[in-house]
C-alpha cells in the first residue's frame, strides 16, 4: 500500500497539544489526539442485530517522570482540560516512581515522524451511505440464506473505523494522520442428519471500499461462505499424524502472527518467550525471511497498515527473520533502550484512553523461487491447508490452529475436501522444515484484530509454502 505525506499544516489543536506539552516538567512527554468514528451493521438469519454509528474524541498524555511512566487521558480538549489531563499524568508518573528499582534509564532513538500522513484511498468509504452499507449487509445475508436448504443460520456485518490522530512529543515528533480500516465478514451454518458445519469468510484492508473488494466481490464472499458450510456436511476427516502439508497464505499469515510474531515481541521477549537470547541463531529454513512492516509497499492494502506509530515514531520493516536466522525484535522505545534494538514503528495504542503497547502490523513471510502448482505436484503425500480457525499459541512458539479448508493430496493432485482438521506444532520446528516456498504472495487473514490487553488491527499472510506439521483430526463413532 502507498502512503502519502505532505508537509503538515498549522492547525490549531497541533499547535496547542505542542504548547501544552512545553509546559511539561516530565523527563519526556507525548500527547496523543484522537478522533474514532466507527460504525457496525449486523444482519443475522434475515433480522438487524446491529446498526450503530459512534465517535469517540479525546487526548491521552504520557509522561516519563523519575524512569516510570504516568497516564492521564480526557475529553476536555481545552486548554484547561488538557492542562489539567497533563498534571494528573505527571502524578502519577511521581507515585509509580515511588520506590521503583528498575527504572526506565532511558528511550530508544527513533526516527520521530514530521508531517501530514494518509493512506492511499480508492473510492472513500464515506461516499457510501448508511442506507447503502445496510441495504448491502442485508442482500448478503439474504443471499447466503437462501444459497441452500441445508443453510440454517447466516450472519453478515459490515465495520468500518476511521481514525484523525495528532501526536506531540516532547523531544520532536509532530504528526497529523488519518487512517480508515473497513471490514466485511459473512458467516453460514449448514446442517443434515444432526451434522452441523460453519463457512466463513472475511476481508478487512487499510483503505476505500475498492480496496475492500478489489480481490472478491460481496457477493463472491457470500457465496464462499455458503458453499463451504454445505460442502463440508460430505467432507471426511483426515488422517492424524505428522504429514507434509501446504500452507495457504491465509495460514502463513496465521503461523506468523500467531506463533511466531508475539515470542519476538519485546514485552514477551523480556519476560522469557522462547525467542529470548536467540538472536544470530538459525531458527528456521535458509528458505524463510519473515517481516513485520507497517508499510510493505506491495500492491495490496492489508489491515495493518500505518505510516506512523503512537509514539510518533516513523514505521520501517522490521526483518524478524532473515534467510532463516533471527534478526531482531519489535519493540517501542523504552524496551528498545533496554534491549538494544532500534524502534521500527511498533508502539500502537488502540485508543486515546489507552497507553501505546508493542504490537504487530503486518506480518509476512516473502516469496521464494516455486511456483504453486510445483510445490502441488511435487507433493505425493499431505494436505493443502487454507484459513485459520480457533485456536491458540504460547510464548514456546506452541500452537494449534483449527483449519477452516482443507484438501488432501495425493500423488501431486489435489484431492477431497476434509473437515474438522486441526493443525499444530512448534512454530519454528514447522518453519525449519520448509522445503519450499512459492513466488505467490497474499496478505490474508480475514477481519484482522488481534488482541492483547487492547485491540489492534492487524494482517498477515506470504507465499504457498511447504512444510511439516503435526494434523489432527475429530474421530467419528
Amino acid at each position: 500500500m502507498k502512503l502519502k505525506c505532505s508537509i503538515h499544516r498549522t492547525v490549531p489543536l497541533i499547535d496547542l497539544l505542542s504548547k501544552i506539552g512545553e509546559a511539561s516538567k516530565a523527563q519526556y512527554t507525548e500527547l496523543r489526539y484522537q478522533s474514532r468514528h466507527v460504525i457496525r451493521i449486523s444482519v443475522e438469519k434475515g433480522e438487524l442485530e446491529a446498526a450503530s454509528s459512534v465517535t469517540n474524541v479525546g487526548v491521552g498524555i504520557r509522561t516519563l517522570v523519575n524512569g516510570a511512566w504516568g497516564f492521564s487521558s480526557t475529553n476536555q480538549l481545552d486548554r484547561k482540560g488538557l492542562t489539567a489531563c497533563l498534571d494528573n499524568s505527571f502524578k502519577a508518573g511521581k507515585v509509580a516512581s515511588t520506590g521503583r528499582k528498575d527504572r526506565i534509564e532511558s528511550l530508544a532513538e527513533a526516527e520521530l515522524a514530521h508531517g501530514t500522513f494518509e493512506p492511499e484511498i480508492n473510492d472513500p468509504v464515506e461516499n457510501h451511505s448508511l442506507e447503502e452499507k445496510m441495504k448491502l449487509v442485508r442482500e448478503m445475508e439474504r443471499r447466503t440464506r437462501s444459497f441452500s436448504n441445508d443453510i440454517k443460520s447466516s450472519s453478515c456485518t459490515y465495520y468500518e473505523i476511521m481514525d484523525k490522530k495528532v501526536i506531540v512529543t516532547s523531544d520532536g515528533a509532530r504528526v497529523e494522520m488519518s487512517d480508515v480500516k473497513p471490514e466485511f465478514s459473512v458467516s453460514a451454518v449448514a446442517g443434515r442428519n444432526g451434522v452441523m458445519n460453519r463457512g466463513y469468510e472475511a476481508v478487512c484492508v487499510t483503505g476505500g471500499w475498492k480496496d475492500l473488494f478489489s480481490k472478491k466481490s460481496p457477493e463472491e464472499i457470500a457465496e464462499k461462505a455458503a458453499t463451504l458450510a454445505v460442502n463440508l456436511l460430505d467432507a471426511s476427516n483426515p488422517e492424524g499424524g505428522v504429514s507434509q502439508v501446504i500452507l495457504h497464505p491465509s495460514l502463513v499469515g496465521l503461523i506468523c502472527h500467531e506463533a511466531i510474531g508475539h515470542t519476538v515481541e519485546g514485552d514477551l521477549v523480556a519476560a522469557g518467550s522462547i525467542a529470548k537470547g536467540k538472536i544470530g541463531q538459525m531458527v528456521a529454513s535458509p528458505l524463510v525471511t519473515l517481516v513485520d512492516s507497517g508499510r510493505p509497499g506491495k500492491d495490496e492494502h492489508p489491515a495493518g497498515s500505518i505510516h506512523v506509530d503512537d509514539e510518533g515514531v516513523m514505521c520501517k520493516d522490521a526483518g524478524i527473520i532473515v534467510e532463516g536466522e533471527l534478526r531482531t525484535y519489535l519493540v517501542g522505545r523504552e524496551i528498545g533502550g533496554s534491549l538494544g534494538v532500534d524502534p521500527c514503528g511498533n508502539a500502537r495504542a488502540y485508543e486515546y484512553g489507552h497507553t501505546p503497547i508493542i504490537r504487530m502490523r503486518n506480518t509476512f513471510i516473502e516469496s521464494g523461487e516455486s511456483e504453486v502448482e510445483e510445490i502441488t505436484q511435487e507433493t505425493k503425500k499431505g494436505y493443502l491447508l487454507k484459513g485459520g480457525g480457533e485456536g491458540q499459541a504460547d510464548a514456546n512458539a506452541e500452537f494449534m490452529f483449527t483449519v477452516g479448508e482443507a484438501y488432501e493430496i495425493r500423488d501431486g493432485e489435489i484431492g477431497k475436501l476434509l473437515k474438522n482438521v486441526t493443525i499444530s506444532g512448534r512454530a519454528f520446528d514447522v518453519l525449519k522444515s520448509v522445503d519450499m516456498v512459492g513466488r505467490d504472495f497474499e496478505f490474508d487473514m480475514g477481519y484482522g484484530f488481534c488482541f492483547k490487553g487492547q485491540a489492534a488491527k492487524v494482517d498477515g499472510g506470504g507465499p504457498h509454502l511447504r512444510c511439516k506439521a503435526l494434523v489432527g483430526g475429530k474421530v467419528e463413532g
